[in-house]
């Protein structure tokens, strides 16, 4: 499970199979989503970053053109299967256990006989595997980056989701990167955030070290201030008097 369509979110689910599979496909098939190719005169034009991830794995890539179900129908059929064998009765407390429930589950799927293809799933791993390319020594970075100078409230926002950073940096250059599991935010090459993703919208996390740091921030900023021996000069208002020739 990936927690949106967008590209680095759908590459990094794609990473996690092939990494699983130990190999990589000399041809992957895919339908035609936007956030991967997009379509001028007919022909799928990939976006950067799937030209990027395909370039790293050495992948020649298909897209699928739309309304072509006979193209799609194995895959459609495959998620139907999911949807009324998988999903029913089960109950899930986060992303990882949606996933380890769901490898586990698909071990066992793996060793049935469909009628379709007449043998177990898992008798032909071996076979497409030969014939697949070995994974790259330098996998391709999957990670959603950005480039942004830190704000006063000390807090970033991917998606709809507040992160909080450590208010140390307020007014310095930040680099975030995001992946399906986290985020992590770094600043001249120091960790200043560290927050698991959030999958739910329109959130707010903070680290509690953070809102300490603000705290104690705040109460030396006051300390500095009542403790300023100059103070602030007070008029003489009989100076006023003279002026208007009252005194």
């Amino acid at each position: 499970m990936i927690p949106s369509r967008e590209v680095h979110d759908i590459l990094s689910g794609n990473l996690v199979c092939l990494l699983a599979f130990g190999a990589v496909p000399r041809a992957g098939v895919y339908d035609n989503e936007g956030a991967l190719a997009s379509r001028h005169g007919g022909r799928a034009n990939l976006t950067e970053p799937f030209q990027r991830f395909r370039g790293a794995l050495g992948m020649k890539v298909i897209v699928l053109g739309p309304r072509d179900p006979e193209a799609k129908g194995v895959v459609e059929r495959h998620n139907g299967y999911l949807e009324a064998s998988f999903l029913p009765g089960r109950r899930f407390s986060s992303l990882a256990d949606f996933n380890a429930q769901f490898t586990e589950w698909l071990e066992r799927a793996n060793r049935r006989i469909p009628a379709t293809l007449r043998c177990r799933p898992i008798e032909r791993f071996e076979e497409d595997r030969a014939a697949m390319m070995p994974l790259p020594p330098v996998l391709p970075d999957v990670a959603w980056r950005h480039s942004l100078r830190l704000g006063r409230d000390h807090y970033v926002r991917v998606g709809t989701c507040d992160y909080s950073v450590h208010p140390k940096v307020v007014g310095r250059r930040l680099e975030i990167a995001v992946t399906a599991q986290e985020v992590v935010v770094t600043c001249a090459g120091e960790v200043v955030a560290r927050h698991p993703r959030s999958w739910a919208k329109h959130r707010t996390l903070t680290d509690p070290l953070h809102d300490l740091a603000r705290h104690e921030l705040i109460g030396q900023h006051r300390l500095v201030v009542a403790d300023d021996p100059e103070e602030v000069e007070v008029r003489d208002l009989s100076v006023y008097d003279r002026a208007t020739g009252v005194a």
